[in-house]
């Protein structure tokens, strides 16, 4: 009897803690069974993003693709040259092939690219808008002047031709002549894009970013691209470089400045380069040195070339 009242009590004792052990296991099945469904649920939003971001890169893509091809054959009807356009449009194909295998895939390095496709084209847009407008101007022109010789031609056998009007007509002419190469001129003109300034320090160390300290400052180093144009000629160009401190005062060294002419006046500059004009989109740099350390404060720098400010960019030494 007392052994049978042992084991009573020892069953009883028991079976507590196997429910506890019980619940126990299954807290534990609850718990890693959300916590699987919650990765599996962040990897398929990982994953719904990263396609969302491919399909809206590969979208824009095919629309600056789309546009080239538009641009490439509004050249070649003007009679223009397409060349650069064509390479940009390899390039541009380049990367859409790239896209479909690329396992680094990054949404910033493809976002910069099809910003600069789109700061390529809106140039090559103005340029032209510029050449349709000025070869409607020169059939206009040419088609009256056409005219005009019909007419003087049928007056001649029996008329006096007023000398006078006609010197006008002529001088009128000379003036719109001039106008249209003036205009041409500008079309024709080079432009530098995506101006960066970096810092180098007296031992070669090169900084970037735009914010610089003046006491680690040695050299300053200038990039950018002179932007194909179909209207330009290739040869060497001189590169005017002018860097303006916080007070808007150009650096000017006796040894590597000078003047330049700019829209009618005399400008100062901080230092001049030659560079071969190859007309493709070419990476251009510059190194600027000065003797006095450089103050503190927001600093411009200006390209010019040909008579014209081709470009600028801004840094600050602090």
């Amino acid at each position: 009897m007392h052994t049978t009242d042992t084991l009573t009590r020892s069953s009883k004792g028991i079976r507590p803690i196997a429910v506890g052990v019980l619940v126990g296991v299954a807290s534990l099945l609850v718990y890693l069974f959300v916590g699987a469904q919650n990765e599996t649920l962040e990897l398929q939003q990982s994953l719904t993003t990263q396609v969302e971001q491919l399909a809206r890169t590969q979208t824009q893509l095919d629309s600056l693709s789309r546009v080239l091809d538009a641009r490439i054959a509004d050249v070649r009807r003007l009679g223009g040259n397409v060349g650069n356009l064509e390479n940009v449009k390899a390039r541009l194909e380049a990367d859409k092939q790239r896209l479909t295998h690329d396992l680094r895939f990054s949404v910033r390095t493809y976002d910069q690219r099809i910003r600069q496709y789109g700061a390529f084209l809106a140039s090559r847009n103005a340029d032209l808008r510029l050449i349709r407008e000025e070869n409607s101007n020169l059939a206009n022109r040419a088609r009256a002047l056409e005219e005009e010789r019909e007419l003087v031609l049928s007056e001649n056998a029996g008329l006096r031709y007023d000398r006078d009007e006609l010197s006008r007509a002529v001088a009128t002419f000379s003036a719109q002549n001039d106008d249209l190469k003036r205009k041409v001129t500008l079309a024709s003109a080079m432009r530098a894009l995506d101006v960066q300034v970096r810092s180098l320090t007296e031992s070669g160390r090169e900084r970037q970013g735009g914010v610089y300290r003046a006491s680690r400052t040695d050299r300053l180093r200038i990039l950018f691209t002179l932007a194909a144009n179909p209207l330009a000629t290739k040869n060497t160009k001189d590169i005017y470089l002018r860097v303006l401190d916080p007070n808007g005062s150009v650096l000017s060294d006796d040894r590597i400045g000078g003047t330049l002419s700019y829209e009618g006046n005399a400008i100062g500059y901080s230092m001049r380069q030659p560079v071969a004009f190859d007309n493709n989109d070419q990476s251009v740099e510059l190194v600027y040195r000065r003797d006095s350390p450089y103050r503190p404060g927001p600093y411009t720098v200006e390209l010019y070339a040909e008579g014209f400010r081709i470009g600028q960019g801004e840094f600050m030494l602090k």
